[in-house]
């Protein structure tokens, strides 16, 4: 008898661990528990299987950010076309080179699509087209209007066709609806202007990356404005450099690198303090801005402008040649509430001057 106990309890067991075994293999990957990266806000990013899986999820809705000129026509099926190009604006007339639309015009063209702020946004471009470097611009305008269910796809359309997706000709079509932001739901500070970086310069809460190509940011190479004049060479004082490609596992995939490979690239940056990114026109500097926060770094303010306001040469804003280096060597952690821009600022100033590199240089005011 105590030996029909005991192979009864055994066999108990043995369908017990049965169970669990299939209920854990059952559950549904999160797309954090898909990706062996890691990343902190891994709910930012999805792959193209992710994609497939969950294509009829109610209020989920794909777009193809691509410019008319970068589209291929060719759709993943129920997209819709909303080039990301449409949130900026240009006018030779009063000067203005690719500047963001403002808030009103935003959520006029986000309503006029379809997307409500129940949608849960998909954003795609292509490996062509710089890899997310263009769906970024249109997540730092949802960031900014506090959309909260956003992601973008890796790879774009490519990622798509690698899980096997198919492909259609003709994009979906969604009924115009009213999409209005709440004001206390709104973060304004994640858009900041050279009136705001200027007199921050040296106030260590505030870090700032140049995202540009090294002979961008060295001032061997200049940038132009709308009319093709040359703009000031340099970079801003206190600037590091980081160009928006070193984030990517190589030119050719350009699948985002792993959490811990990011961390090393961005070692001695601290999440508990702001970080501005900043490029040309912001399209660079918006991909760094994705990618800090999906690693979790909650105060990321884009330049918005960038170097098209602060290297115009009839503005007195400073510019340097100086390399400058991260000087810290800690990696990078999430941020300890690592959510959407709980932007702490400018109460938080030192009147410490930022490290300078061991290298010769200094910054001057150039203007006229």
């Amino acid at each position: 008898m105590p030996e029909m106990r005991l192979v009864r309890y055994v066999l108990i067991f043995l369908v017990l661990c049965l169970g669990v075994v299939w209920s854990l293999a059952s559950v549904k990957p999160t797309k954090a528990q898909q990706s062996s990266k890691a990343y902190p806000n891994a709910e930012f990013l999805c792959t193209g299987d992710w994609l497939r899986e969950n294509m009829q999820d109610k209020g989920l809705v794909v777009v193809d950010v691509r410019d008319d000129k970068h589209f291929d026509n060719t759709l993943i099926p129920g997209a819709i076309r909303l080039p990301w190009s449409d949130f900026r604006r240009t006018d030779r007339a009063l000067g203005i080179s690719d500047e963001f639309v403002g808030l009103d015009r935003a959520q006029e063209i986000l309503g006029k699509h379809g997307i409500t702020r129940a949608s849960t946004v998909v954003l795609y471009d292509s490996i062509a087209r710089d890899g997310g470097a263009t769906a970024s611009y249109m997540f730092w305008v949802l960031d900014l209007l506090g959309h909260e269910d956003k992601m973008i796809l890796e790879q774009g359309i490519d990622g798509w066709k690698q899980a096997g997706g198919e492909l259609v000709r003709k994009p979906d079509t969604l009924g115009s609806v009213l999409y209005q932001v709440p004001t206390r739901d709104a973060r304004l500070s994640l858009e900041v202007n050279g009136d705001f970086v200027y007199p921050r310069l040296g106030d260590r809460y505030y870090q700032i990356l140049d995202v540009r190509s090294p002979g961008e940011y060295s001032g061997e190479l200049a940038n132009t404005d709308l009319n093709g004049t040359p703009l000031k060479r340099g970079h801003i004082p206190t600037a590091v450099n980081i160009a928006y490609t070193q984030n990517w596992i190589d030119q050719e995939s350009k699948k985002i690198k792993p959490y811990a490979d990011l961390q090393e690239l961005y070692r001695g940056l601290d999440p508990d303090k702001a970080v501005i990114p900043y490029c040309h026109s912001a399209r660079r500097g918006s991909f760094t801005y994705f990618i800090l926060r999906l690693m979790g770094f909650s105060d990321v303010r884009l330049y918005s402008r960038s170097w098209n306001e602060w290297g115009q040469p009839d503005l007195f804003f400073p510019v340097e040649s100086t390399q400058r280096i991260l000087k810290g060597s800690e990696l990078p952690q999430s941020s300890e509430s690592a959510q959407p821009a709980r932007v702490r600022g400018s109460e938080q100033k030192s009147s410490d001057q930022p490290e300078e590199s061991s290298e010769a240089g200094g910054y001057v005011s150039c203007g006229g």
